[in-house]
């Protein structure tokens, strides 16, 4: 695989990762802080009434949460230094080689015009 397909895995990674902890995150912030503060965690909804549930479940579905987003941030970012680590520039064919250091010139003449 290309290296430059590397970095744009990379950033798509590392933008999925914070795109979910955006849009999601909000509901999984609120079981530490009913755990540390109140003892008791409560499953709410939109046409019941609160039900008391155990707070290590809550807990342990907003790690896994974090763990998730955790994982795509991370795996963006060794996507990201694979790309840029890449030996993407030395594999360059001599043909398609530009520049002053090209030594077959179609012409024959350097750059000054000499």
């Amino acid at each position: 695989m290309s290296d430059i397909r590397f970095i744009i895995i990379g950033i798509l990674l590392i933008f999925s990762g914070f795109l979910v902890l955006g849009i999601f995150g909000e509901n999984y912030q609120a079981s530490s802080i009913e755990a540390n503060e109140f003892e008791t965690c409560l499953e709410f909804s939109d046409d019941k009434e609160p039900i008391p549930i155990d707070c290590s479940e809550k807990m342990l579905g907003q790690n896994t949460f974090f763990g998730l987003v955790i994982a795509l941030i991370a795996g963006g970012m060794l996507a990201l230094v694979k790309g840029a680590r890449g030996n993407w520039d030395s594999k360059v064919k001599p043909e398609d080689m530009v520049g002053p250091g090209r030594d077959n010139r179609m012409d024959g003449n350097d750059s000054n015009g000499n």
